[in-house]
């Protein structure tokens, strides 16, 4: 193959939150792979690659150093930068797809690295939550990919989600954090939102029995499940503990004796600072649950008591399903930290 042929092979993706450099430095792996390059090859100069692709000197440079410590490319000075290993072990493509960034997320998204190690060359993708830029994430891919992992959490137009997963071979996609009705021969790893909330309050219901109320923060428009709410109802319900949903809690007039469980990480903060304003102390006047575990919550107020799934376990299921080539359906556990905030 011809050097022009190989430029015109290579796709470098503005959608992708994989560094360009790395992109490229892909690209010759794959070509190497596919025998498109041979032992010996000379690739493109540096000049060549910035100006058919449109990326920076500095990229492309960055892409062959890296390649060069893979020991896959050398270069001589006079002849530029040629093919010096074509045994490169094979290597899965994977496409992750997040709904957003997050400090869970990013628990599943490095478990999930880490345990694919070297079997796996991984494209991260970020969608907002939002089904449509989903849907032209998926029709602007660049290359095909032997698996498609993807969180399918959406603000809005749920009841498109299988047409819009339907854009990925059945056989390659994994669904991460929930499954989707319609979809139920997919691959999974998920939470099971009704049971895990209700079992976790139930671990905590001797400390929750101090409080008048139980009020589940759960915002207008957020992309966590509704599963969440029966499991609160159905808890409340069986246990005789008065209870109230909340939509909005900026306009909430917190008072003593409720105790306040936070989907969202921006209302951890805000319930904390009407605390702080009202003087009420907090796991004695007002009682605090957070949703999803991180590193932090052990230590603020001296623990704030936490409802989550096993995000690292999450990624490494994730990782092992595809290293082995299982079909199948993982449940993650779900955990409650019960901490001094209640």
């Amino acid at each position: 193959m011809n050097n022009i042929d190989f430029i015109k092979s290579i796709q470098i993706s503005d959608f992708s939150s994989t560094p360009k450099y790395l992109q490229l430095a892909d690209a010759v792996i794959d070509g190497v792979r596919n025998n498109q390059l041979m032992l010996g090859d000379i690739l493109p100069s540096i000049n060549e690659l910035s100006v058919h692709l449109d990326i920076s000197r500095d990229t492309v440079e960055k892409g062959y150093k890296h390649l060069k410590t893979l020991n896959i490319i050398s270069s001589t000075p006079g002849k530029g930068y040629f093919v010096a290993n074509a045994e490169v072990i094979s290597k899965q493509k994977i496409a992750l797809f997040l709904n957003k960034l997050s400090a869970h997320k990013k628990i599943v998204y490095d478990a999930f690295a880490k345990e694919l190690g070297d079997a796996a060359s991984l494209d991260l993708f970020v969608y907002n939550s939002d089904i449509s830029h989903l849907r032209t994430l998926l029709l602007n891919l660049t290359k095909h990919y032997d698996r498609y992992v993807v969180f399918p959490h959406f603000k809005e137009g749920r009841d498109q989600a299988v047409e819009v997963l339907a854009n990925i071979p059945e056989n390659k996609l994994l669904l991460l954090g929930k499954k989707i009705e319609g979809m139920e021969e997919c691959d999974a790893v998920f939470e099971n939102y009704e049971k895990d909330i209700y079992g976790a309050l139930e671990k905590a219901r001797e400390a929750l029995s101090r409080y008048r109320s139980l009020k589940l923060v759960f915002p207008d428009n957020t992309d966590y499940p509704k599963a969440i709410i029966k499991g609160f109802y159905k808890f409340c319900q069986q246990y005789g503990f008065d209870h109230i949903l909340v939509d909005d809690l900026k306009e909430e007039h917190i008072k003593k004796g409720e105790c306040y469980i936070n989907i969202a990480e921006n209302d951890l903060v805000l319930i904390l600072e009407k605390c702080i304003e009202k003087g009420f102390k907090v796991g004695e006047d007002i009682g605090v649950i957070s949703y999803n575990e991180t590193p932090l919550k052990k230590f603020i107020l001296n623990g704030i008591t936490t409802i989550s799934t096993d995000f690292e376990l999450m990624g490494r299921y994730a990782a092992q399903i595809i290293i082995e080539q299982k079909k199948t359906q993982v449940e993650v556990p779900f955990y409650i930290n019960i901490r001094p905030s209640i």
